[in-house]
């Protein structure tokens, strides 16, 4: 069972937050895969973010405190239900819901409909995830009309319609001592996953063999899912940066670049590692890979207070154009590279995103129009990379070399530190533990 006090916490938080009003926070549904099979259930993060609570058809409703009256956390949950649990499972039931997770009330899911109006009632404002769900806006706008039809007895409707992400995202940058340990055990599965596919990969195989073993690395340790569909990228196919296929055969001589991270208690880790499918660098993969590990160093050293979200790009591009023009992949002066925009042939996306309960996590990434400051407790991706395809002004021993290498980074008082540092990532580490 998941200490229960951080979510009350982040309840009683949000609520001050919203200077009056209800907000009210669905949890996802479930989804059909095909005919009745449904996909694996994964609850909404904003929603477990703030409950702890893994169920389907789940709603929280949370009313801010008032001068005359306390916040008020309401779960709506799935009934008690000894028939269904002997085909899908244990269900708490709310009762059991209410003592476990810490809410002042808790009542079935469907009394949602005649229940919702009264809540509403009163208030000044309403929280929601507008445009999320069309279906959900729709019963939102339902119950806000109920509670105008009452206008003639005194009620009244709440006037304002506010975004509870806004709010949450800001929240959710920030991690606590709690998720922080979270990621920590997730980033430390997926390092022995990383570990596993270095030490299984041969010439001959097929890259979702080495998927498997991934996947068995994470659920053998706890994980509850892949945090993402794993990218597994032999030769060629490491130039698509989204290349899920994962079903070609693995030659010597080429990079398999790996993108793969598990999910644990609602956590994401996010690790890519790029080595050799014979356990040997050429030279050539040899150049681009201390490229691309020099840039990644250099982005790194910028993630600390008071820098801000950009730098450590910056950072990484600087390196990697001066490396292009190095390698022969670029002309004419570093300023030159970048300002043209030359770069993006072998190098395309950002240096990293934010990452907590998703993948791309919640939080803005500017301010005013201003690149945000790195503060302690934010956690973030750094990952460069270089991607070189065919062409003719590209000498041919680069042709068909995709690398990519990233590390989940903390921000700390006085600087970082990394989730991800005992994923092997220098040549010598990586061949040593390929042999």
């Amino acid at each position: 069972m998941t200490h229960i006090q951080p979510f009350i916490t982040r309840r009683q938080l949000l609520a001050s937050k919203m200077h009056g009003g209800v907000a009210i926070v669905p949890t996802a549904p479930e989804r059909l895969r095909n005919r009745d099979a449904h996909y694996s259930y994964r609850f909404d993060s904003y929603f477990y973010y703030l409950t702890g609570f893994r169920e389907p058809e789940a709603v929280l409703v949370l009313i801010a405190a008032t001068e005359k009256t306390p916040a008020k956390h309401v779960l709506f949950c799935r009934d008690k239900d000894m028939e269904r649990e002997i085909w899908d499972g244990f269900r708490y039931g709310p009762e059991a819901a209410k003592e476990t997770f810490g809410f002042d009330e808790a009542y079935s899911i469907v009394k949602l409909d005649e229940l919702l109006p009264k809540l509403l009632a009163d208030q000044p404002a309403v929280y929601t995830a507008l445009g999320q769900d069309h279906a959900w806006d729709q019963r939102i706008v339902g119950w806000l009309n109920r509670v105008r039809e009452q206008s003639r007895t005194g009620v009244v409707a709440p006037g304002e319609i506010h975004d509870y992400r806004a709010l949450l995202d800001e929240m959710r940058l920030i991690k606590g001592t709690d998720e922080l340990q979270i990621m920590q055990r997730a980033a430390d599965i997926s390092t022995q996953a990383h570990q596993r596919a270095m030490q299984t990969t041969r010439p001959g195989m097929r890259e979702y063999e080495i998927e498997a073993e991934l996947l068995y690395t994470f659920y053998r340790h706890g994980a509850q899912a892949p945090a993402y569909t794993s990218i597994v990228a032999g030769g060629a196919n490491a130039c698509v940066l989204h290349y899920v296929e994962n079903n070609a055969e693995l030659k010597s001589g080429d990079l398999l670049l790996i993108d793969a991270g598990c999910e644990l208690d609602g956590y994401a880790s996010d690790i890519t590692r790029t080595f050799p499918v014979n356990g040997k660098f050429t030279a050539a993969q040899k150049d681009v890979y201390q490229l691309v590990l020099a840039a990644q160093a250099a982005a790194i050293s910028q993630v600390k207070p008071e820098n801000n979200w950009n730098d450590p790009h910056k950072a990484a591009l600087h390196v990697l154009a001066q490396g292009f023009i190095d390698l022969g992949l670029c002309q004419g002066s570093v300023d030159a590279v970048l300002e043209s925009g030359d770069y993006k042939r072998f190098y395309m996306h950002r240096t990293g995103h934010w990452l907590g309960m998703d993948v791309h996590d919640a939080g803005e990434y500017k301010q005013k129009g201003d690149w945000r400051l790195l503060q302690p407790g934010m956690v973030l991706t750094v990952e460069p990379g270089c991607y070189i395809r065919p062409a003719d002004n590209v000498p041919q021993h680069f042709w068909n070399i995709g690398i990519r290498i990233e590390d989940d980074v903390i921000v700390t008082q006085t600087g970082y530190e990394l989730l991800t540092l005992a994923a092997p990532k220098t040549i010598a580490e990586i061949e040593e533990l390929m042999q």
